[in-house]
C-alpha cells in the first residue's frame, strides 16, 4: 500500500488571510488540511492583569484596545459591569446615546469584516465602498468624542459628554443614505457566482458544535441559534426597540456573511428609533463621589474642582464583592466579570472574550478543507488578536 508524507506549512503570523498576527500551523496531505493547530500570544499585553493596579476610571482606555474594532462595546460592558457594582443609575440620555455609538460601532466593525473578507476571496471593490462608509462613522465618533478609534466615550456613570451641536444632522445624513449603500454591497457579493462557490457550502457549522466551542454573536447565529443578548437579557433601552435578529439555516461561510449584513441593516434601523426618542436631560449621574463633574463647573465652583481633583488621583471605592455583565459585540458576547475587595482598583478583572472563542474553532472549522477554503472560513469567524491575546 502507497504510502504519503505529510508537510508542515505555516500560515502567518504576518499572512493577509488571519485577520492580524496569528500563526495557523498546518498539517498538510497535498492541498488538504489534515490538522490545524493555532499559536497566539504574539500581541499579549496582560491587558487584565494591568485593570488590577489601576483606578476603575483608568481601566477604560484599556478596554478600547483590545477589540480596537469594537471600542464602543467594549467600553459599555467594563463601565456597566461597574455601574451594576455600584448601584448607580444612569440617565436615560446617556442611556439611549449608548445605544446609537453601539449600533454604529457594530456597523463599522462589519464593514471592517466585509472589506477584508472580500478583499481576501479576490474582490477589490466591495474593500473601498466598505471602508468610504466607515469613515464617516468614524467622523462622528471625533466630532463628539476627539477619536477617531480610541473613543472611551463612555465613562463609568454616563459619558464623557454630550452630542455636540450638529451630531444629530449628520447622523440622520449617514443612516438615511447607508441602506442604499448595503444595497451595493448586496448587487456586488450576494449572488455573485464566485462568492457563491467560495462561500456556499465552506466551513459549515451546526448549532450544536457552535454551542460547543462556546462561540455567540453573528457565529452563533448563522449557524441557526437565535440568541442576541440584546433580545434575551436585555440592558440599555434595547427592549423598547423594535428589531430582528437574523438567524442562519446551515452554518456555513456564506450564512455568516448574510447574518452580518442584515444586522448592518437592522442597526441601522435601531439608531433611527433611537434618534426619534433621544430625551433631553444630563448625560451623567449625579454622584460626585464616583462621577467626574461636567468641565465648566470646575472653572466655578471650588467643590466641583475638589471632587474632580480627589477622582483623578484617588479614584473611588465600591463596595466588595463580585459582577459579572456582558453586552452584544459586534464578535459576540464581551462580558467583564470584576471582583472588588473595597478598595479603588479592582482586585480581579476578567474578560469573556468573542473573539479568543472564535479562534478556538478555526481547528475544527478547517480540518478536511483545502487550502483555499481555509482563507475564507477563517475571514468569516471574524475575530480580533488584540482582544484574543489581551
Amino acid at each position: 500500500m502507497a504510502q504519503t508524507d505529510t508537510m508542515i506549512l505555516n500560515m502567518g503570523p504576518q499572512h493577509p488571510s488571519t485577520h492580524g498576527v496569528l500563526r495557523l500551523e498546518l498539517e498538510l496531505d497535498g492541498e488538504i488540511v489534515v490538522k490545524a493547530t493555532p499559536h497566539i500570544g504574539y500581541l499579549h499585553t496582560g491587558f487584565e492583569k494591568n485593570m488590577e493596579y489601576k483606578t476603575y476610571h483608568q481601566c477604560i482606555p484599556y478596554t478600547d484596545r483590545m477589540d480596537y474594532l469594537s471600542t464602543v462595546s467594549n467600553n459599555l460592558a467594563f463601565t456597566m459591569a461597574v455601574e451594576k457594582l455600584l448601584g448607580l443609575e444612569v440617565p436615560p440620555r446617556a442611556q439611549c446615546i449608548r445605544v446609537i455609538w453601539a449600533e454604529l460601532n457594530r456597523i463599522g466593525s462589519h464593514l471592517v469584516w466585509l472589506a477584508t473578507q472580500a478583499l481576501e476571496l479576490g474582490a477589490a471593490t466591495p474593500f473601498l465602498y466598505a471602508f468610504s462608509e466607515r469613515e464617516k462613522i468614524l467622523d462622528l465618533f471625533e466630532m463628539a468624542s476627539g477619536v477617531r478609534m480610541m473613543t472611551s466615550y463612555s465613562r463609568i456613570g454616563g459619558l464623557m459628554a454630550d452630542l455636540p451641536a450638529g451630531w444629530i444632522e449628520k447622523l440622520a445624513e449617514f443612516i438615511r443614505e447607508f441602506p442604499a449603500r448595503v444595497d451595493e454591497y448586496e448587487t456586488l457579493l450576494t449572488k455573485n457566482p464566485i462568492w457563491l462557490k467560495r462561500t456556499k457550502g465552506v466551513g459549515v457549522l451546526s448549532g450544536a458544535d457552535a454551542l460547543r466551542y462556546s462561540l455567540s454573536g453573528p457565529n452563533l447565529r448563522a449557524s441557526g441559534v437565535n440568541w442576541d443578548i440584546r433580545k434575551q437579557s436585555p440592558y440599555l433601552l434595547y427592549d423598547q426597540f423594535d428589531f430582528r435578529v437574523p438567524v442562519g439555516e446551515v452554518g456555513d461561510t456564506y450564512d455568516r456573511y448574510l447574518v452580518r449584513m442584515i444586522e448592518m441593516r437592522e442597526s441601522t434601523r435601531l439608531i433611527d428609533q433611537a434618534v426619534r426618542v433621544l430625551p433631553a436631560g444630563p448625560v451623567r449621574s449625579d454622584n460626585p463621589k464616583v462621577v467626574f463633574p461636567e468641565k465648566e463647573r470646575i472653572k466655578e465652583s471650588m467643590e466641583d474642582l475638589i471632587h474632580h481633583f480627589k477622582l483623578a488621583t484617588e479614584g473611588f471605592s465600591p463596595p466588595a464583592g463580585e459582577v459579572y455583565f456582558s453586552v452584544e459585540g459586534p464578535r459576540g458576547e464581551m462580558g467583564y466579570y470584576i471582583v472588588s475587595n473595597g478598595s479603588n482598583m479592582p482586585w480581579r478583572v476578567r474578560v469573556r472574550p468573542p473573539s479568543f472563542l472564535n479562534v478556538q474553532a478555526i481547528p475544527f472549522l478547517i480540518s478536511g478543507k483545502m487550502v483555499p477554503d481555509v482563507i475564507a472560513i477563517v475571514g468569516s469567524v471574524d475575530f480580533v488578536l488584540g482582544e484574543v491575546d489581551r
